[in-house]
This record gives structure tokens, C-alpha cells and sequence, in this order.
């Protein structure tokens, strides 16, 4: 259900590699939390870095609308870069995965093996 790589660099490195790699496959960040300021800012302490990226592919999001328009509750994707165990994580919930909980579409299921394929790409190459 995840694909969840370590990584030797610091959040902030593998953020900023991610963000390389999200434009160089056809992607954009939509939007990036992070969660430890957004907490804090609620007086609520995370002792963890934890980022988390809204990437989009427009062509990829159309397909996936014009076959359901209700999946864009499964729209966009969500790239996390986090500290756990004195680790940095880079990971996702694979789209074939929450796709195929959501639909049986024949289409939907191409969508998701192509945006799948793509964001681990992006996700090892940010490793």
C-alpha cells in the first residue's frame, strides 16, 4: 500500500531533490506542508521534521477526471519526507493501491501504474 525509501540526506536536501525531480517527470508541487510548523503553530509539539508535497502531473489528473470526475477526491498525489528513528523517510500511498479501492476502471487502473511508475522515480532519485 506504501512505497517508503531511507535517505542519508537531511529533510531539507531531500526535499529540495524531490522538488528537482517532481519538474524533471512532468510534475508540479501543487502546494508543500510542514506538518511540525503547522502543529506548532496550534501549540501542538512534533519533535520530527515532516513534509509533505501535493504533486501533480495536469495531463495524468485530466485522464483520471474525465474517466471519474468523482476520483478527485484521490487527487493529488502526496509525497512525505519525514524523520522517523533518527531516519530521513521519503514515501507515498501508491496510486495503483488507492485507485483500485476506489474504482474497477480498466483506465483508471493504466493511470495509476503511470503516475506510480513516475513518483517512485522521483522518490529515488531524491533518495
Amino acid at each position: 500500500m506504501r512505497y517508503v525509501v531511507t535517505s542519508n540526506k537531511s529533510v531539507d536536501q531531500a526535499v529540495a531533490d524531490l522538488e528537482a525531480a517532481v519538474r524533471q517527470n512532468g510534475f508540479g508541487v501543487l502546494h508543500q506542508y510542514d506538518l511540525k510548523q503547522t502543529l506548532a503553530g496550534k501549540g501542538v509539539e512534533l519533535p520530527q521534521e515532516c513534509r509533505i508535497l501535493d504533486v501533480c502531473n495536469p495531463k495524468q489528473a485530466a485522464r483520471v477526471l474525465a474517466a471519474d470526475m468523482g476520483m478527485n477526491v484521490a487527487l493529488p498525489c502526496r509525497i512525505s519526507v519525514y524523520e522517523d528513528g533518527g531516519q530521513t523517510r521519503i514515501g507515498m500511498v501508491k496510486p495503483t493501491a488507492m485507485l483500485a479501492s476506489l474504482s474497477d476502471s480498466p483506465e483508471l487502473k493504466r493511470v495509476a501504474e503511470d503516475v506510480e511508475q513516475a513518483i517512485t522515480r522521483m522518490i529515488d532519485a531524491a533518495k
